[in-house]
């Protein structure tokens, strides 16, 4: 059952069709008191969908106070808030206050049920309990790609297979390397959009100029060079998953946009009037604190209470010294069948050797190492001279040809870092730097608004 509070009797009573047309028992109270009193009454219900305001004062003050009280009384019931749009920062509070999602007036159906749906599928999946080893984990999930037994990661992947059958959005949060998009390919895999796409967009390499497009798509004429209609990125992931990666180097009016289509589950294609609904559950992952980013200013403390009803944070290798044999293992495995070297195992002396690295690329790093130590060495098995041998010619390239240590700086960076450099060598010239970098003008450009680089 569902109780709906709210002092508007025509609210009450659409939400109330709306929801049994869902197939949902609803109960109305009009103000706090007989809310709280209804709670009391009925064990049955599972959710509270609640106004924030009972009287003339629009303050919201009276719905986070009841928002408090229902949760000294029930604390794992979920509640869902109902706000103004204007009234972000006291969604946000209530978020903070315990709140399991918000929806916004003027809402859409769809917008409720979705919210509703997601709450109570977090719910029922909360109340699972019992810690289940690697071997149960995959007779109910596929893990396929995911190695490890550390109890830090395996506790990890019990919560994405909890979260993956919802439609909750997910932040996935790690050091770079760490195997982001690989645990949110998982939650696709394992959910019920299976069978649909999984699309990754790259947010740190879109520039703002062209985030409309990219994510929404555009119709020909919408601007200069739209000399077709073109799909984007939402429309592509439709029935399926969409995965934004390095979320927190978005930019700040781009944060805007993305708020409002996750808010209202809708967008228009750049240059058309025709409104798309999202039908696509919102997987994002950063390697940044994001809460430190908000109250920095940096990010949209909103948006980010839109992206992280659920976080999975993936610990750095370091973390979990146990998997790092178990994953040259499999890295061994999987590159001996690429490159026709089967059955070449690490020997005794490579795993101690190993384990006594640091790692600051993490798994993306251990990867790189054993791949090449399997193509270079050309030994079996693969023990620590081997390893090493491998690693020192690395240092040496990288010694060698100036470029940063694997793991170290990102692409992007170098990427800025060139640029940078050849405007300095050219005077600023972008006709001269766009030609020595082997870009176009238009490209150079994106790429200078891209860094916040003046020319």
């Amino acid at each position: 059952m569902i109780l709906i509070v709210d002092d508007d009797y025509s609210v009450t009573a659409s939400l109330a069709l709306l929801l049994k047309q869902a197939g949902h028992a609803t109960r109305a109270a009009p103000d706090p008191p007989a809310a709280l009193a209804a709670l009391e009454a009925e064990p049955a219900i599972a959710l509270v969908l609640q106004d924030m305001n009972f009287s003339r004062s629009t303050t919201g003050e009276e719905g986070l106070a009841l928002l408090r009280a229902i949760k000294a009384q029930r604390p794992g019931l979920p509640v869902i808030l109902i706000t103004a749009w204007g009234s972000i920062d006291l969604a946000v509070k209530g978020m903070k206050a315990g709140a399991a999602d918000f929806v916004t007036k003027p809402w859409n159906d769809a917008q409720v049920l979705g919210a509703v749906a997601t709450a109570l599928d977090l719910a029922a999946a909360g109340t699972e309990t019992g810690g289940a080893t690697r071997a149960e984990l995959e007779a109910r999930l596929d893990l396929a790609g995911i190695v490890g037994e550390d109890p830090g990661f395996l506790e990890l992947l019990r919560l994405a297979g909890r979260v993956a059958p919802t439609e909750a959005p997910v932040l996935v949060t790690g050091d770079s390397g760490t195997g982001k998009e690989l645990v949110a390919r998982a939650l696709h895999r394992n959910s019920p959009r299976a069978g649909g796409p999984f699309v990754s967009v790259n947010l740190g390499g879109v520039p703002p100029a062209l985030f409309e497009s990219e994510l929404f798509g555009h119709v020909r004429g919408a601007f200069t060079d739209a000399h077709r209609d073109r799909e984007g990125r939402f429309a592509a992931a439709e029935g399926g998953t969409i995965f934004l990666d390095e979320i927190g180097d978005l930019e700040a009016g781009c944060q805007v946009k993305l708020l409002r289509v996750l808010q209202e589950r809708t967008y228009e294609p750049l240059g058309s009037s025709r409104t798309r609904r999202l039908d696509a559950r919102v997987v994002s992952a950063t390697n940044k604190d994001l809460a430190r980013e908000a109250a920095a200013g940096r990010f949209r403390e909103d948006l980010l209470y839109r992206l992280n009803l659920i976080v999975l944070r993936l610990p750095a290798l370091a973390e979990r010294p146990g998997d790092i044999a178990p994953l040259a293992e499999h890295f061994l495995t999987e590159a001996g069948r690429i490159y026709d070297k089967p059955g070449v195992r690490l020997g005794a002396s490579g795993r101690r050797w190993l384990a006594g690295r640091e790692w600051p690329g993490n798994v993306r790093q251990l990867r790189h190492l054993i791949v090449r130590s399997l193509l270079i060495a050309d030994a079996d098995p693969l023990e620590a001279a081997d390893l090493e041998r491998v690693a020192r010619l690395e240092a040496g390239e990288a010694a060698g040809d100036a470029l940063p240590a694997v793991g170290a700086m990102t692409l992007a960076e170098i990427e800025r870092g060139m640029i940078v450099k050849s405007l300095a060598y050219h005077d600023g010239n972008i006709s001269r730097v766009a030609e020595s970098l082997g870009l176009s003008r238009a490209a150079l450009y994106r790429r200078l608004e891209k860094y916040g680089i003046q020319a």
